[in-house]
């Protein structure tokens, strides 16, 4: 029997969906899946009695999509990704200039469990479905048009290295064997070919800068900058106090202050409670979140109001730490029949390394009232 149409798109964007699982953001056809996947169905949200009606075979299905679906519940339109996806169109359509003109680069920098990575490839994602839509999946010259690149970095990476992930990306044939500067014309010639705009560099914190693959890699997004058409999007931790951005006396120094010359540093911040719109945006935050959790005993205020102060302690106010937080919490409420987010369940979670040393302290300042996170409310 054929399919119509409909149950064949269907299909096909469910399997798009499920392929999400094996995805490789270091090649195209990964970035390519998820930024052209279908938004996640969401499951319907049953009651006890309802799920107490569910054959074993049903129930299981049902509590498989609850699972994969509280796994990815995020991105969430946060003022900290609103507001730096605002600045990320600035810059990047202020670069549609002619050839002639070097483009301005990005460079995130922000402390671990912010959503940099997160934050960026949504911006990306939204970047790759204008494009596509606006040029075609094809470029005139027959090519497939990939909008966006993205490289991950290590320690260890150098020129050669550099320039062979962009190869890997694009899948190009003469990735496996060449020089530096012949996998740098051929990286070129792929950009070039596939009409690529947007150049992701993940984990620049990773390179060791004051050595000599970190100059080398330095001096290699200067020459992107100048001979690749491309907005350089740079992510890392610390990134201005290994030098980024500053001008020194050595070299060295002056090296790296090339590429902070041509580069705008934005950053993300951790949520705060020290002003009424910190905990506005705080509230509205765990509002989105309760919104989108599928338990069968949620209640309106489950999450916004009974944990507002409990999950800020226990995320730092993190972005990151949060959504871990509510995801393990949410597969434990499922797993065990409890169907409801509560200090009890959520106590027996755990959390990074990081939130969980710094909770006890602003658990106390909670506690006594030397800190609120609810808003229309002052501290003592």
């Amino acid at each position: 029997m054929t399919m119509s149409k409909p149950i064949r798109a269907q299909a096909e964007e469910a399997d798009l969906r499920s392929r999400l699982d094996h995805l490789t953001l270091s090649r195209k056809e990964g970035f390519g899946r998820l930024a052209e996947a279908p938004h996640r169905k969401r499951p319907e949200r049953l009651s006890r009695g309802q799920l107490k009606k569910l054959d074993r075979e049903a129930l299981t299905e049902y509590n498989r999509g609850r699972r994969k679906w509280h796994a990815n519940l995020g991105p969430l339109g946060t003022p900290q990704m609103k507001a730096l996806h605002e600045d990320l169109w600035d810059i990047f359509d202020s670069n549609d200039q002619d050839s002639d003109k070097v483009k301005g680069g990005i460079a995130l920098d922000a402390f671990p469990g912010l959503g940099k990575t997160t934050a960026v490839l949504a911006f990306a994602r939204k970047l790759h479905r204008r494009i596509i839509e606006e040029e075609g999946k094809y470029t005139p010259e027959g090519h497939e048009r990939w909008p966006v690149c993205r490289v991950g970095l290590t320690s260890n990476t150098g020129m050669r290295d550099f320039n062979r992930a962009i190869l890997e990306y694009y899948g190009h044939p003469g990735r496996f064997r060449g020089t530096a500067a012949e996998f740098g014309y051929r990286a070129l010639d792929s950009v070039l070919s596939a009409e690529t705009k947007l150049l992701i560099v993940d984990d620049l914190h990773f390179l060791k800068w004051r050595n000599k693959n970190g100059i080398e890699v330095s001096n290699h997004f200067k020459y992107i900058a100048n001979e690749f058409p491309v907005t350089l999007l740079m992510i890392g931790v610390g990134l201005e106090r290994r030098g980024l951005f500053s001008e020194g006396a050595s070299y060295e120094d002056a090296v790296l202050a090339q590429t902070g010359r041509r580069t705008t540093r934005l950053n993300m911040d951790p949520f705060t409670i020290a002003s009424e719109k910190g905990r506005a945006d705080w509230r509205d935050t765990l509002l989105a979140i309760e919104e989108r959790v599928i338990l069968a005993d949620k209640y309106p205020g489950m999450i916004a109001d009974d944990l507002s102060d409990y999950l800020f302690a226990r995320s730092t106010g993190h972005i990151g730490s949060l959504m871990t937080l509510i995801n393990r919490g949410c597969q434990r409420a499922v797993r065990t029949g409890t169907e409801r987010l509560n200090k009890k369940l959520l106590d027996q979670v755990k959390n990074d390394a990081a939130s969980e040393q710094a909770c006890q302290e602003l658990q106390q300042a909670l506690d006594a009232g030397r800190l609120v996170s609810k808003p229309g409310k002052k501290a003592s």
